[in-house]
């Protein structure tokens, strides 16, 4: 994942967007407990739609899915067995803890470890069937020496560095580990991977010297599978798709990449309800520090929402800074004041009638309030909104079937 420039990416006051084709509505839901101070809804047949959408994308590659970080905050115990019942095989995690789980809810499914080998972790994640993504030849040695005298040690990935220097063997490094003979015929290497720096920007000339990298380093490895594109990487055309590409982000409805529009739709919308109503008299402060006040009398919501629930501190107002907004009935409300732990306050002045009032829910992410636009206006990406959704809001899952 790289550092998302957000020079064109959608604003909250100028999405520049596409209306989603289909609307996730869980007004049409059981009822909401009473307590629920917000609802994270998440559309489980988008998701398989998503990957299926993805994989015809790249075909005849094949399309695996990352499901790291609980599935980016959507919940890997509904969202692995959906993408499973699509027909996803190959997924990719970050941690040793998530393998056993990603392994629990796709039995039989290919998991590979991005984190690789821990010290002293080598056995384990052998005996759950795991495969991890080797990123240097100390992890090669150690997963090698639980070779039997007579076979190599279980399939296991190699990750490359083409160029982000983040993780990977290097290609000096690289071409180290293959000329030693013994270590590998202890391995068996079943897919090689690099990730991309620059793939949201596809004229970026980052894109072609990783891709002329890992050529260079896939060449001495023919029988491995190859894998160097994620969401982005894999709009950039079929010379990035390899044997394998794995999708993160956009199997949950996002759009990183300015340039190109990948086609998957939204699968999650978080809302809030209104605890409050009241009249702020022109002058008055509003939120801690009183870094807000009001030029005229507004009408102002207090909502159930704060940092606790992933409402981003940076989405906070001054009357020098604007900050986010929140939808109401499909149209913008800001933010004005501080964002606190669990508590915005939204200038719902300008919605008109009906007007909100007390247990009325207004919309953090929605048809209204795309990821990007969301994370424009926090400072950041969509990928952290995402992940960053707290655990008090409840979880509703929709699922309409195939």
């Amino acid at each position: 994942m790289s550092d998302r420039n957000a020079r064109t990416t959608p604003t909250i006051d100028n999405p520049q967007r596409e209306a989603p084709r289909r609307v996730i509505e869980w007004a049409q839901a059981p009822p909401i407990p009473p307590g629920a101070t917000g609802v994270v809804t998440i559309d489980l047949s988008q998701i398989r739609a998503n990957w299926r959408a993805l994989a015809k994308r790249v075909a005849p590659a094949g399309c695996g899915a990352v499901v790291k970080a609980d599935a980016y905050g959507l919940g890997a115990a509904r969202v692995i067995p959906a993408l499973y019942h699509a027909g996803c095989r190959n997924l990719f995690v970050a941690t040793l803890a998530e393998a056993k789980a990603a392994l629990a809810y796709a039995p039989g499914a290919t998991v590979y470890v991005l984190d690789g080998i821990l010290p002293g972790a080598a056995r384990e994640l052998a005996g759950i069937g795991a495969r991890p993504v080797m990123a240097s030849i100390e992890e090669a040695r150690a997963w090698a020496a639980l070779a039997p005298p007579d076979s190599p040690a279980p399939p296991a990935a190699l990750h490359v560095d083409t160029g982000l220097n983040r993780l990977g063997l290097s290609e000096d490094e690289f071409a180290a580990l293959i000329s030693d003979a013994e270590l590998m015929r202890r391995l068996d290497i079943a897919l090689i991977m690099s990730h991309l720096a620059c793939a949201d920007e596809a004229q970026h000339p980052m894109n072609r010297e990783q891709l002329d990298a890992f050529k260079r380093m896939r060449s001495k490895l023919p029988k491995a599978r190859a894998s160097l594109a994620a969401s982005d990487g894999l709009m950039l055309g079929k010379e990035f798709h390899f044997d394998l590409v794995r999708p993160g982000y956009a199997l949950y409805g996002g759009q990183a990449s300015p340039q190109r529009v990948t086609p998957v739709e939204p699968v999650v919308r978080v809302s809030a309800r209104i605890l409050q109503v009241h009249e702020v008299p022109a002058g008055g402060r509003i939120g801690y520090s009183a870094t807000y006040r009001a030029a005229s009398p507004r009408r102002i919501a207090t909502v159930a929402a704060g940092y606790a629930d992933g409402v981003f501190r940076h989405a906070s107002a001054s009357n020098e800074t604007p900050g986010g907004a929140v939808a109401v009935r499909g149209k913008l409300a800001p933010i004005v004041g501080r964002v606190s732990m669990d508590l915005i306050t939204v200038d719902v002045t300008d919605v008109g009638d009906p007007a909100p009032a007390r247990g009325d829910f207004v919309d953090l992410i929605g048809p209204d309030l795309p990821l990007e636009a969301v994370g424009l206006s926090a400072r950041t990406i969509g990928y952290e909104v995402l992940t960053r959704l707290g655990t008090r809001f409840y979880r509703h899952y929709v699922d309409i079937g195939d």
